[in-house]
């Protein structure tokens, strides 16, 4: 009898853990591993898929920039063709042609490591500018339909794919058995993007319905949210007039229309993913939907703001980040760099952990874990979040409401912060430059007067 219970015991606690680790015919196998990234020059080199196929993601979103499709002009301040400065008179970024794009896309999917990566993972993704077609370019670009086939065929989608009759790359993916099911939508920020400073729109109407469908759709318990660029962080804000960057932020109406939506439809559990800015960094707002929103950015895999500079001089863009104010950024003991921000070649990973009591056949608890890893493989950024934590509490501010009026963490948008606290970064910019001309026109003067005197001396001799 004590054997024949024993039996039935072991029998039991296979099928147990059967259910909940494998799937029925009905159902797709659990996603615990996604990677993602953005900013993937071709033409460079790209040793950071031995790491992405070290981590054997199941699932890797392309961020956009999959490949540098336009051609960058060389930098011209003076000269007949000058492309930078406040005389320019020719672009710095002009289409390539459409052969010269499939040349481009066929260099990158060789590539020995992403090949490898494509036999082991599904691909999926979404494009940003430059292999959209051209930099900074929106709804105006007129090779964006031609470029939406060269993308969609890098991707291998399936010749009779609605994402090939719609306008636009917009997608959505359901992974995962009910109760523990993971959705990833793609959208478009270029397609039907207004002109930049124009606050219009990024998605367009069309996709705008789109996106209402999918998120009052079926349940999931995790939402990712994928951006070409920054959805929460809005450097712009702060970094200004020095230097711009792409992001929702430059679109207010929009990324307020955008939390908006996903606080009407009672969505649950929504993460945002994004590339663009070669640089990583998580951020997060608690003032939008009742549950803070995470942004995890991943960028690049090969293009990289670090490596702008010679490697002594690597922490001056390290000490720029730390003293850029960031009201968003998560910031704690997991960052390699005080900055919490990381500008080497890295993808991104979520990795879900869950807690299962096996009697009860139930989830307890999951814990996706946002990790930013360099290109060998180990940690830059994470930080881990609870689903508990991603479910709405009644009141869209998680703040103290006693710190009405002051810059909160995680509440206070970029764009609202207080003169010199903005601004600090720009004051500080120009008060080297004035610093510098002061004690090179100081220089000059005290060369001149010195010349003056030897000439003077010189004579009376």
């Amino acid at each position: 009898m004590a054997a024949s219970s024993n039996l039935m015991n072991l029998l039991l606690s296979l099928w147990c853990f059967s259910f909940l680790c494998t799937t029925t015919a009905e159902d797709s196998p659990i996603i615990t591993r996604i990677a993602f990234g953005s900013c993937a020059n071709q033409s460079a080199p790209q040793p950071i898929w031995e790491a992405i196929n070290k981590y054997d993601p199941q699932v890797f979103i392309w961020l956009g920039d999959n490949i540098y499709g336009d051609i960058r002009k060389p930098n011209r301040l003076f000269g007949k063709e000058r492309t930078i400065g406040p005389w320019r008179n020719s672009p710095r970024f002009v289409p390539s042609s459409e052969e010269e794009m499939k040349v481009r896309y066929a260099k990158a999917k060789a590539n020995p490591g992403y090949s490898r990566l494509l036999r082991n993972a599904r691909v999926i993704g979404t494009w940003d500018d430059h292999d959209y077609g051209l930099n900074d370019a929106g709804k105006e670009f007129d090779r964006k339909a031609i470029n939406q086939r060269l993308m969609l065929d890098f991707l291998d989608e399936p010749l009779d794919s609605p994402r090939r009759k719609q306008a636009g790359v917009y997608a959505s993916y359901t992974f995962g058995p009910s109760n523990k099911r993971v959705k990833v939508i793609v959208l478009d920020t270029r397609y039907h993007r207004d002109p930049l400073r124009s606050d219009g729109s990024i998605l367009g109407d069309t996709q705008w319905g789109w996106l209402e469908e999918e998120l009052r759709g079926p349940h999931s318990e995790i939402t990712i949210i994928a951006s070409s660029v920054q959805v929460i962080s809005n450097l712009s804000a702060t970094t200004g007039p020095l230097f711009y960057m792409e992001s929702w932020g430059r679109f207010p109406k929009e990324r307020k229309r955008l939390f908006q939506l996903i606080d009407d439809t009672k969505r649950n559990g929504v993460i945002f993913i994004s590339g663009d800015v070669h640089f990583g960094e998580i951020t997060r707002y608690d003032c939008a939907v009742g549950y803070p929103l995470y942004d995890v950015t991943s960028s690049g895999l090969v293009q990289s703001v670090e490596k702008v500079f010679p490697r002594p001089l690597r922490f001056i863009v390290r000490l720029l980040f730390w003293y850029t104010p960031n009201t968003m950024r998560v910031t704690n003991d997991n960052c390699r760099y005080k900055s919490c921000t990381y500008g080497i070649y890295s993808p991104l990973m979520i990795a879900f952990f869950s807690s299962h009591k096996l009697w009860m056949l139930r989830v307890l608890h999951c814990y996706p874990s946002l990790l930013i890893r360099d290109v060998n493989g180990l940690t830059a950024l994470s930080t881990n979040v609870s689903l508990s934590e991603l479910q709405p509490r009644g009141s869209k501010s998680l703040t103290d409401p006693t710190t009405k009026g002051k810059s909160q963490r995680h509440c206070t948008l970029e764009a609202e912060l207080q003169g010199i606290t903005r601004y600090r970064l720009a004051v500080l910019v120009y008060f080297i430059i004035t610093v510098l001309v002061m004690a090179l026109v100081g220089l000059i003067i005290g060369v001149v007067l010195t010349i003056t005197a030897c000439v003077y001396k010189c004579k009376v001799d």
